[in-house]
This record gives structure tokens, C-alpha cells and sequence, in this order.
């Protein structure tokens, strides 16, 4: 694994990639980390992160998680969650809930159910950016030719300020990158 923090949370990676294969997954190596499938569809992947190491398993809003150990990745995920280690000791402690969890991901997967996600149109655009689109055609047409994922990285963004004058300047930092076609996070 060529990623960043692999080496430090070596141990632990290979931890959960036992409990993964001895729930019958097959492991595969995708984005650089181990992810582990049910006939070619994700079900978890292994995340050696800066403070610790993560098992996250991409339909985990599905999880009844009775020991209230999954996490949301990041404020706005949505269907994944994640379990986070900092030891083999606790991953150890843990082997049997872990291997539960799993076990449910992959009749999760096989069920065919699917999270249901937001549309792009179930979040309000900032009313910062929406005068600027209501105000340019030209850009209200690129951001509305970038794909969800990219309108959201703007939405979210400009709606994370506090305060109007900082909604403003963010907006005014988002409207190149809407006109050049990308996202917030995209770097060219």
C-alpha cells in the first residue's frame, strides 16, 4: 500500500483484513487502500488515516449498530460510516462485534438494499451564490452543467460561514471555479 499513515497502522490494517477474509469477503486493492467485495460490490474498506485506522464500510447508515460504535466519515456523509482503531489490542477486544457488523454489511449488500441519498436539489443553495446565479446566466449555466458532487462542494462551502460578509467572499472565490467547470476542493 502506497498510502499516507500505511506503514504506521500496519498492524492494524492486517488485523481487520483477517476478520474481513474470514467473513468470506474477497479483498481487493482499490484507491490504494484494501477493500474487501461480495461479488464485485463494495462492502468495506480498510482506511489508515493520520490518528488512528479505520474500517468503513460503504452502506453503514444500513447498520442497526447496536454497540453505537459507527461513526459518519465526515459531516455530511451519507451512507457510510466508519469504526475507528488505534489499536490491534482494541481491534482484538472488538474482533467479534466487528465480525457481526460485517456479517450484516454483506446481507446488506447481497439484499440489494440501497441508502437512500439527497438529491443536489434537497440542499438550498447559499442566498450569497443564488443572487450571483440569478444575476449571470452564463454562470447559473456552468453550475448547473457541474455534476452534484461538484454544485456540492460549493453549497456546502459557502454555507459553512457564519457570518453574510464571509458568504460572500466565498462566493465570490467559488464563481472562477464554477465558470472553469470545477469543484471547491478541485485543484488545477
Amino acid at each position: 500500500m502506497n498510502v499516507p499513515y500505511a506503514k504506521k497502522w500496519e498492524k492494524e490494517t492486517d488485523s481487520l483484513r483477517k476478520i474481513a477474509l474470514d467473513c468470506g469477503l474477497t479483498e481487493e486493492q482499490k484507491w490504494g487502500k484494501c477493500c474487501f467485495t461480495l461479488r464485485g460490490k463494495n462492502v468495506a474498506i480498510v482506511i489508515p488515516l493520520k490518528e488512528s485506522c479505520a474500517l468503513a464500510f460503504f452502506k453503514g447508515a444500513l447498520l442497526k449498530d447496536p454497540k453505537r460504535i459507527l461513526q459518519k466519515a465526515g459531516e455530511h456523509a451519507q451512507a457510510g460510516r466508519w469504526i475507528k482503531f488505534t489499536s490491534v489490542q482494541e481491534i482484538a477486544s472488538l474482533r467479534s462485534t466487528v465480525a457481526a457488523y460485517i456479517r450484516e454489511a454483506i446481507e446488506i449488500e447481497a439484499s440489494g438494499k440501497k441508502v437512500a441519498l439527497k438529491k443536489i436539489s434537497d440542499y438550498a443553495i447559499p442566498e450569497e451564490l443564488q443572487a450571483e446565479l440569478d444575476a449571470d446566466a452564463k454562470l447559473r449555466a456552468a453550475f448547473a452543467a457541474l455534476t452534484p458532487g461538484r454544485r456540492k462542494s460549493h453549497i456546502f462551502y459557502i454555507a459553512s460561514a457564519k457570518q453574510a460578509k464571509t458568504r460572500v467572499e466565498r462566493t465570490a472565490k467559488c464563481v472562477p471555479l464554477i465558470l472553469g467547470g470545477r469543484g471547491f476542493n478541485e485543484r488545477r
